[in-house]
């Protein structure tokens, strides 16, 4: 008989309960330079763009593995704060 093993897929909250999945986040990053501004318009035109802000200002931009561009209203170090915090069972599968 084959043993299946289900990874559970830790989530981070990045505002007003959206949330993403972790190990699909590549990058944070501010949204205030015009590259990420270009990013941002592209991800927008091609249909990438995810915008979870609700209206507010974009604080970061979280760019995914399958090259979605997320907004978010939280700032980039909270997200980097949260993407490095382990939950309990991230900490119980490592020993």
């Amino acid at each position: 008989m084959k043993e299946v093993i289900l990874l559970a897929t830790a989530f981070i909250n990045i505002g007003f309960g959206n949330m993403v999945a972790k190990r699909r986040v590549i990058a944070v990053i501010a949204p205030d330079s015009n590259p990420v501004r270009r990013l941002r318009e592209a991800a927008r035109q091609e249909g990438r763009l995810v915008d979870a802000s609700h209206g507010r200002r974009t604080r970061a931009v979280i760019v995914t593995d399958s090259n979605h561009v997320v907004l978010s209203a939280v700032g980039t170090e909270a997200i980097a704060q949260r993407l490095n915090d382990e939950s309990p069972e991230e900490k119980e599968a490592s020993l």
